[in-house]
């Protein structure tokens, strides 16, 4: 990425026309304090999670900021969902007045640092297979709690479905997917329809086991009560998770859904 100082030099900058490059754009005033205070909040936030629930008297200390400037950042933080108060346990005798609050990180304050849950997902599911035995019994195993994990989930997406008619399904089935993070659409296609999920919340887990992909795929077919052929997904390093629902067909037998649950996680031939 270039800044705005640097676009002067760079001759691609320059528009096929041959116009004139603009000169640099100066930074205002009120962006360079709003990146300061942001800058101060990620302070106050990272000292939280380093040292634990915390006063803004502690942190004014820990910071050396006045209790003023940080009472201000809490406040943003707050309201913003990524801290929340809570009254400091005091040991031994309590004094006169009212405990002073203490700021915790709430799970969404958490969630904007580094998380190790692939990991664990991954070290989990690999201990799954090793404890069957491994090899084809390893896979069956992990393949046996997607589609537990992915029955569970059904259950929601099939009332969704079940409330409206056989032709919004696809859409109805989209609006479940991204209520749960998959960020997920639903378009027309020239014999069927496409089910797009942008999102997907266990790519990197997918990417080791692809039993998760198939897993869902096969509880697509059976929700929407037809075949379904997975074309892409994300956890195969395509930019989307892609569905193909054909147009007007009924599932007719389970060979036809394992097969084309077997094609998850992988791209067409």
């Amino acid at each position: 990425m270039k800044y705005a100082s640097e676009a002067s030099q760079d001759p691609a900058a320059q528009s096929v026309a041959g116009a004139p490059v603009p000169a640099a754009v100066p930074v205002r005033e009120e962006d360079r304090a709003h990146d300061e205070q942001r800058g101060t909040r990620n302070r106050v936030v990272r000292s939280i999670l380093d040292h634990g629930p915390s006063t803004a008297a502690e942190l004014a200390l820990r910071l050396e900021l006045t209790q003023a400037a940080v009472r201000r950042h809490l406040d943003t933080l707050a309201a913003e969902g990524i801290v929340e108060p809570r009254e400091k346990r005091v040991y031994g005798a309590r004094t006169r007045g009212r405990p002073a609050k203490a700021f915790a990180l709430t799970d969404c304050g958490r969630d904007a640092f580094d998380q190790a849950y692939d990991k664990l997902a991954e070290d989990a599911l690999r201990w799954i297979a090793q404890a069957a035995g491994g090899g084809e019994m390893g896979e069956a195993a992990v393949a046996a709690f997607a589609r537990a994990r992915m029955a569970a989930q059904a259950e929601a997406y099939r009332e969704a479905l079940q409330a409206v008619g056989p032709e919004s399904r696809t859409e109805a089935l989209a609006r479940a997917l991204t209520a749960d993070g998959y960020a997920a659409t639903a378009r027309s296609a020239p014999v069927g329809e496409q089910l797009c999920q942008h999102h997907c919340p266990v790519a990197h887990v997918a990417e080791q086991f692809p039993q998760l992909c198939e897993a869902e795929t096969e509880v697509f077919s059976r929700l929407l009560g037809t075949h379904v052929q997975r074309l892409a997904t994300i956890a195969h390093g395509d930019g989307v998770c892609t569905t193909f629902i054909p147009r007007g067909e009924t599932r007719r037998t389970t060979k036809t859904t394992t097969a084309s649950a077997s094609t998850a996680g992988r791209n067409p031939a």
